[in-house]
């Protein structure tokens, strides 16, 4: 489209998902600058499974419910020491770094995207050495108001400087852009100013080749991460009931688990026996392979953050849903942004987290249409070229 990308990014980053078939999208013709940084996160994972604290798993971080000491220090440290989050000892280095290289290079434009919100300062601190810089903001989740802030035990001071280092982003910044209505709304508010909506969206590509078989099994699949702010309890409720109620289905549903999961939800599901039969539990797999199971899938799960700001969930497995073609259950506000594309696209159903008997009766109808796999994509206004080019829009201007 007529602009060519430098892409900045740690030589050595801490990171509990990685998958390097990703790095195919990436083209050779990309220069890609990588320098080191200094995280804290081994060191915690060491030290909280040496003192029995914590599993060491990134999912069990997220905890809404009762905390061991440990945990209630680490977050005590993490909210309040770490601002505005574990990545800002990576903002000096790279902001010395960078200066000088975009001088070399005649480079006039930057996109910074958070979270990590601190490589938003990399830019505050780079357009506050040149002024002529244009620099756009990308938050592909909320900052201050980011519900992952509300599980760590920020003090007020903490909590104040959180919102006066997102109130100076969002005022310097020639551009805010974010990737739902929900999430536009609250950071206009913030900021008194006009801010660009660019969803998340999918790779054309990664579906062409998709093949959609008859399953064996009624197969119910969620993709990502399960924690405590995302847990589908309610579906596996409605599931047990369904259960208990059809031996049909009994028989023949199968509930699977794709990625990093918390301790707790195994647990649950471990104790007790109906739901232990139909449950599957699958550790994270690269991407390649992930897009084959979506051609094996009767009913995509989603499962929105029960928090405040669940009204602007759009996560980007939403839309490779969405491209798979696959109906969609999803749990979450029925009045959020994720319901208006599911009734725009008429894709799937969402329903509130307390509608149990709703979702059962949802989940049952499906079944009574298994194995049928006519599918068919719903959503090309959501593809990676065709956001592409409104971010190519904003370049422009």
């Amino acid at each position: 489209m007529g602009w060519e990308p430098y892409v900045y990014t740690p030589e050595n980053p801490s990171f509990a998902i990685q998958d390097p078939s990703l790095l195919k999208d990436v083209p050779d013709s990309v220069e890609v600058i990588k320098i080191p940084i200094w995280e804290p996160y081994d060191l915690f994972f060491k030290v909280a499974r040496f003192f029995g604290g914590h599993s060491g798993k990134p999912t069990d971080m997220v905890s809404t419910s009762k905390k061991s000491f440990f945990q209630k220090l680490s977050s005590f440290i993490r909210g309040n020491f770490f601002i505005p989050d574990a990545r800002v000892f990576w903002v000096r280095p790279s902001v010395a770094f960078l200066h000088d290289f975009l001088k070399a290079n005649e480079i006039k434009k930057i996109i910074t995207t958070g979270p990590p919100h601190s490589m938003h300062l990399i830019g505050l601190e780079l357009k506050k050495k040149d002024p002529s810089l244009r620099w756009i903001a990308d938050f592909r989740d909320p900052w201050s108001e980011w519900d992952l802030l509300d599980t760590l035990s920020l003090t007020h001071w903490g909590r104040k400087r959180h919102q006066a280092l997102e109130k100076k982003v969002l005022t310097m910044a020639d551009e805010v852009i974010t990737i739902a209505p929900f999430h536009v709304t609250r950071l206009e508010a913030l900021s008194n100013r006009k801010v660009q909506l660019i969803t998340n969206g999918f790779d054309e590509d990664d579906f062409a080749g998709i093949v959609h078989k008859k399953t064996s099994r009624f197969t119910i699949r969620h993709v990502g991460v399960v924690d405590e702010l995302r847990d589908p309890r309610p579906v596996m409720e409605a599931v047990k009931a369904l259960c208990l109620e059809n031996q049909e289905f009994a028989s023949n549903v199968l509930i699977e688990f794709v990625g990093n999961v918390n301790s707790a939800f195994k647990n649950y599901v471990a104790g007790d026996e109906q739901l232990h039969k139909v449950t599957r539990f699958v550790d994270q797999m690269p991407h390649s392979e992930l897009l084959k199971l979506y051609g094996e899938t009767d009913l995509q799960l989603l499962v929105l953050a029960h928090t405040a700001i669940a009204p602007g969930n759009l996560p980007g497995k939403f839309f490779e849903y969405l491209a798979s073609g696959n109906p969609i259950l999803a749990i979450g506000p029925t009045d959020g942004d994720a319901a208006q594309v599911l009734k725009e696209t008429d894709a799937g159903k969402i329903f509130e987290r307390e509608s149990i008997e709703e979702i059962k009766i949802s989940i049952g109808v499906s079944f009574s249409k298994w194995p049928d796999k006519n599918r068919s994509s719903r959503s090309a206004i959501y593809s990676r070229s065709s956001l592409a080019q409104q971010l190519i829009e904003l370049l422009n201007d």
